[in-house]
């Protein structure tokens, strides 16, 4: 496996790579990670990772300075994975101006969900993808479907943008009870990480209810909430929403997604659970 730092670098090696399946990430991978670059060996003649901790995606009292980086284990277990190529540019070689002149400005959907406890996050990860795959430039990219709504971004900006990029959605790694795989579950205390499947326990028992019948969304958010805030979490949201395009719900959808978002101590969990009603 070749470790690229530079974008003059990443450009000539793209020239003889064939067709290519991207996984971008910002490293201290895990098995969820992993999981994806098998998928995207199935689909090209070479995989690319990138290993990027994006400060643009950061917020103002987030855990930018703090993130794992975790480098040369990365890179153990991707040449283990049978990668092509890693690139892992610093800070000043992505943004060599320091401050980012011009940024991709998503739409509404940026300051809903997520994006209303996280003003900016999206616009600092349609920029960097955005950066990334022109330098890259891959026929795929594998995103998880844990960070959903940052899924329904990159899909909206390869559409809008007509990047010859084809987006392939990857299930969310779980613990065997059920946690969805993060690199801040490193965060948790032993006591936090045992309370911590009580997220997606939630949305299983919403989706268990809406696929009985049960469509009183606001009823089955709301005690969602109650029960994780009972249990000593604070909540940022539950919501149902379309899965297609993350607009609210409305009866007669049959194709939705429950989203969720708390925080468990000091740490910020989300998760997620596809539900279709057909």
């Amino acid at each position: 496996m070749d470790i690229i730092r530079t974008i003059r670098e990443m450009r000539t090696w793209r020239k003889t790579a064939g067709t290519v399946a991207f996984v971008p990430t910002m490293g201290n991978l895990h098995e969820g990670h992993l999981a994806l670059v098998r998928e995207a060996k199935k689909r090209a003649d070479s995989v690319a990772v990138s290993i990027f901790v994006n400060r643009l995606q950061f917020g103002q009292g987030e855990d930018f300075d703090r993130y794992p980086r975790t480098l040369q284990e990365d890179a153990a277990k991707l040449e283990g994975e049978g990668v092509s190529v890693l690139f892992a540019p610093d800070e000043r070689e992505l943004y060599p101006r320091v401050a980012q002149r011009y940024n991709i400005e998503p739409p509404h959907l940026q300051n809903e969900l997520c994006g209303r406890f996280r003003p900016g996050h999206f616009r600092g990860v349609a920029t960097v993808v955005a950066k990334l795959f022109n330098i890259v430039q891959p026929d795929f990219a594998c995103f998880g479907k844990k960070d959903y709504q940052q899924l329904a971004v990159i899909k909206g900006l390869v559409e809008d943008l007509d990047f010859p990029v084809q987006i392939v959605p990857v299930d969310t790694g779980r613990a065997a009870d059920g946690l969805a795989l993060s690199s801040r579950n490193r965060y948790l205390s032993e006591t936090e990480r045992a309370q911590a499947p009580r997220l997606y326990r939630e949305l299983q028992n919403i989706s268990a209810e809406l696929r009985g019948g049960n469509l009183a969304y606001a009823e089955l958010e709301a005690a969602a909430l109650r029960n994780l805030q009972q249990a000593g979490w604070t909540t940022d949201y539950v919501e149902i929403r379309r899965a297609d395009t993350l607009e609210t719900a409305h009866a007669g959808d049959k194709k939705l997604v429950v989203l969720a978002a708390a925080r468990l101590g000091g740490t910020r969990l989300i998760d997620n659970i596809e539900t279709d009603l057909d």
